[in-house]
């Protein structure tokens, strides 16, 4: 039976361990989440807590200071508020996005990046065709990939309540991109949802497939045309594409093209672009 100086010993260890504990649960539990909204009131507010919880998610503060004077952008909310999803038949989704003239630009760039195609293709499996193809369907190959602002776009999208959990990632994602010195803040201009770069990845599949091929340090997919085709490939082969394989459907890597892009109408007309540009 313990004397009571070992009892007075053994409650004050007892104590010490269980706010050693408490300390150590109260830093490891996650910061409250930011309060999403539904109008700008909240705004300023919700960028404040983000901004903490950011820096637990390892985003340095001088990365942080990106944010500083962003602003909440209502043309964004209403953008994404009236989407309009590809319900057309597929013949008029070619008559809209595969002309005389893009079909002749995509060869023309078949035969000026060849050397660097044929490189991608022995190491990603995916064939010129088709990256030039999803290339010229998505920004007339580098033509048009947007003016906005890609961190005041996320930061609205993950502050709206409507898509809030899955803009967020984005955001942080956005910031890792710039934070690794990939592109710089003016680079950071895409369209509206935050597409970045001449075949408009997504931050969180820039931060995950994203390649440096043309050797300089960073994966730049805005202004490298090696790094935006090695970088689609690498998405391609991330979502299944088996070397050699035919992409029509109900062949192995058309559920790679729809990894690309969910709309069936979209995925079967990369096919027919890629068929078109070999012709």
């Amino acid at each position: 039976m313990l004397n009571q100086t070992a009892t007075r010993t053994v409650r004050a260890c007892a104590l010490l361990a269980a706010a050693g504990a408490a300390a150590f649960l109260a830093l490891a539990a996650p910061a409250q989440a930011a309060q999403c909204g539904n109008d700008a009131s909240g705004f300023n507010a919700w960028l404040g807590e983000f901004r903490r919880e950011a820096v637990a998610q390892g985003i340095t503060p001088a990365t942080l200071r990106t944010l500083d004077g962003v602003t909440y952008d209502t043309k964004v909310i209403s953008l994404d508020r009236n989407q309009k999803h590809f319900k057309v038949s597929l013949e008029e989704f070619i008559k809209n996005r595969i002309s005389k003239g893009r079909i002749a630009k995509g060869r023309q760039m078949l035969k000026q990046y060849g050397p660097t195609l044929a490189r991608i293709e022995r190491q990603y499996g995916v064939p010129g065709p088709i990256l030039v193809a999803i290339w010229g369907m998505e920004t007339d190959y580098g033509a048009n990939i947007g003016k906005m602002p890609i961190l005041r776009s996320l930061a609205t999208l993950s502050y709206d309540c409507r898509r809030s959990g899955f803009f967020t990632p984005q955001l942080l994602d956005a910031l890792r991109i710039y934070q690794r010195g990939d592109l710089t803040l003016d680079e950071m201009r895409g369209a509206w949802a935050g597409e970045i770069g001449q075949t408009q990845f997504l931050a969180s599949s820039y931060a995950k497939f994203a390649v440096d091929f043309d050797g300089d340090g960073r994966a730049d997919l805005v202004r490298s045309a090696p790094d935006v085709l090695a970088s689609t490939a690498n998405y391609l082969r991330g979502y299944g594409w088996r070397a050699g394989a035919g992409w029509g459907p109900g062949e192995p890597n058309y559920q790679a093209l729809l990894g690309w892009n969910k709309a069936e109408v979209y995925a079967k007309a990369l096919g027919i672009f890629a068929e078109q540009l070999t012709q």
